[in-house]
């Protein structure tokens, strides 16, 4: 949940503080590990959800902070984006009905968050990525006015330069800057958390990494954003490039990026992890820290070490190791699952959860040591393959035999987890229950990153855009709360995105992006073609920087027809002499009302759409003429 009472490091002396007891937070680790104080013997698993907050048009909406007074219990908390919110479940002990009773608290709490949330009138959704999030919904002033945010987002601001800059290919390609951290809000995950013995750390902590490819296929659910299609799991590259603060050098240098899966097999203890990450990542923010970790110690107490967990908390690797003290004042180490996407329904982050908890308990049976059964670089390429392609990637497995990823985890991972719930004391029928589900899931090829794209491309073309994925959340929604797990569900229909009309809002929910343009300096022929290719009596003229700098019009090229026909020409004539220079624009977040008045005043039938000075897209007389069809229809079919 991450500490809020602190700020970014900025000035020299007091990073030096910080740095200082970070240093001795370390030296008291390394201290605990020798007394053995750390707790040994037990398992204990948690989780976090991470969740949307939607508005009845299915578009984020910034009401947590209500929701959270409305809910009044510390199981719930901020997130980064004031649409965002998260709850906790409390640890269990790893056996008996474990699964079962965490999937039932699970549903409890989603069950009181959904009911705060319509007072507030807006709904829950769990995905990965919400598929009606816009890039105006990423803006400052949905940020959750948290100290600890505000000074994350300067910091990683300063480092960065000042701009965030994105780009991600999967079956469609997605490229686009900003200017804030606010992108991160983009993903919510169901993190789950594995409590290991300080001597067993390196083993287990290994076993998670071979096991998170693997996993992560199965339960992929993060195809689409801004309706691009990507990876199976977006979330996987939009996170890595949200947080990333390297910058580019003129010559090659190794750089880890502060969201990564890691480097190579862990060898003795956790303390590697940590000594790694403060060597590679420097503080991004601090704290007043009064407690000196080794006089604790000394005195027989356990020592929080607060700058060691601040600064953890600021470098986000996949699997991430976690100190703590527990209420009953026992030091922890815990492995921190961050792989996994939200949604899409309770019962399927359980099954989830089982297969990894299985899969690691397993492997920890089957092979005395990992390392020596697979090479890292293989687990490392089964990660961000299965990041890209779900089902359909090609994984690797011990003795380096590749297989797709469907026959790995059929025929050889599942009875591997099942033995490892077994082994671990998981009740019979919670064990066929949960893993079924990722059987039945994983042999009908439907995980909610398939559904989500077999519905996308049923819908077609059936209405604009916002429209397509608006049906899509709806369907979400609806199915979430019917409970059944996602490769039952039926695909999203158009009417379930409730009605056109709220589609068509703002400019950003129809706009079109996909733009013909030409340049000042390119001949006025150009034009003309582009124009009579594309049936379109608008083509908008931009720099080489995307900045908008003119438009020309069918009735220009009319007026300059005539010209010729006096005068002729004496050789091409660059389409800076007939474009209008400077039209009138609107941006993204122009209400639909407004343009249409815009456009009724000015007497003009195309608006170009501008961000922050760049040509975004466009709208035109004949979008509103389609508009305006709806309505009537609507109209004459009414009694």
């Amino acid at each position: 949940m991450g500490k809020h009472d602190v700020r970014e490091s900025t000035q020299t002396e007091e990073l030096r503080i910080f740095m200082k007891r970070l240093l001795e937070d370390v030296r008291a680790m390394e201290r605990m590990l020798e007394m053995g104080v750390i707790e040994s013997g037990v398992r204990r698993i948690g989780t976090e959800q991470e969740l949307f907050l939607v508005d009845h048009t299915w578009r984020p909406a910034p009401i947590a902070p209500d929701v959270l007074r409305a809910v009044n219990d510390p199981h719930f908390t901020t997130e980064l984006a004031r649409f965002n919110l998260e709850f906790n479940v409390d640890p269990l002990m790893f056996g008996g009905s474990c699964l079962r009773t965490m999937e039932q608290r699970m549903d409890e709490l989603l069950q009181r968050v959904r009911t705060a949330a319509r007072q507030a009138g807006g709904e829950v959704v769990m995905a990965g990525i919400l598929p009606t999030l816009t890039k105006s919904d990423l803006s400052l002033e949905n940020m959750t006015p948290n100290p600890r945010y505000l000074a994350l987002n300067d910091a990683m601001t300063r480092l960065r330069g000042g701009e965030y800059a994105f780009d991600i290919k999967g079956m469609d390609e997605l490229a686009f800057h900003h200017d804030s951290i606010m992108v991160e809000a983009c993903n919510t995950s169901f993190q789950v958390h594995f409590q290991v013995s300080p001597d067993e750390f390196a083993r287990v902590y290994n076993m998670a990494q071979a096991a998170a490819g693997p996993v992560l296929a199965a339960a992929a659910n993060s195809p689409l954003l801004f309706g691009k299609r990507l990876w199976w799991e977006t979330r996987i590259a939009l996170f890595q490039q949200s947080i990333d603060t390297r910058r580019t050098v003129s010559h090659l240098r190794d750089q880890t990026p502060r969201v990564s899966f890691g480097r190579q097999w862990v060898q003795s203890s956790a303390l590697e992890i940590f000594r790694e990450d403060i060597a590679r990542f420097r503080p991004l923010l601090s704290a007043e820290v009064d407690e000196d970790p080794l006089e604790v110690l000394e005195a027989g107490r356990v020592p929080l070490l607060r700058a060691l967990q601040l600064h953890n908390g600021t470098v986000y690797r996949w699997n991430r190791v976690c100190y703590g003290v527990s209420d009953t004042g026992k030091a922890q180490l815990r492995i921190e699952n961050r792989t996994l996407p939200a949604g899409p329904t309770i019962v399927d982050e359980v099954a989830n959860a089982a297969f990894w908890f299985g899969l690691v308990s397993g492997m920890m049976t089957r092979y005395a040591d990992i390392t020596g059964e697979m090479a890292f670089e293989d687990v490392r390429t089964n990660f961000f393959a299965a990041a890209q392609h779900g089902l359909n990637a090609q994984l690797t497995w011990t003795g380096g035999r590749l297989e797709p990823a469907r026959d790995l985890i059929l025929t050889t991972l599942l009875p591997l987890a099942r033995d490892g719930l077994r082994a671990s004391h998981i009740d019979e029928a919670d064990i066929d229950r949960y893993l079924g589900v990722i059987e039945e899931r994983v042999a009908a090829n439907r995980t909610g990153a398939q559904w989500s794209l077999a519905s996308f491309v049923s819908l077609g073309r059936h209405g604009p855009l916002g429209e397509r994925l608006s049906a899509l959340t709806g369907a979400t929604v609806a199915r979430q709360q019917e409970g059944e797990p996602v490769h039952r569900w039926k695909l999203a229909r158009l009417e379930e995105g409730g009605g056109w009309k709220q589609n068509f809002l703002f400019v950003e929910q129809y706009m079109r992006t996909d733009l013909i343009t030409v340049t000042e300096d390119e001949p006025v022929d150009l034009v003309a073609q582009l124009m009579e290719w594309n049936h379109v009596r608008y083509i908008l003229v931009e720099n080489d920087a995307n900045e908008l700098t003119g438009i020309v019009s069918q009735r220009a090229l009319a007026r300059l027809v005539g010209r010729i026909g006096a005068t002729g020409l004496g050789g091409p004539l660059p389409v800076s002499e007939v474009m209008r220079p400077d039209p009138i624009t609107v941006t993204p977040e122009t209400p639909t009302l407004e343009a249409i008045g815009i456009m009724r005043r000015r007497q003009i039938a195309c608006l170009p759409v501008v961000k922050n000075g760049h040509l975004v897209g466009v709208i035109t007389q004949d979008q509103f003429m389609e508009i305006a069809g709806r309505l009537l229809e609507e109209k004459l079919r009414q009694p």
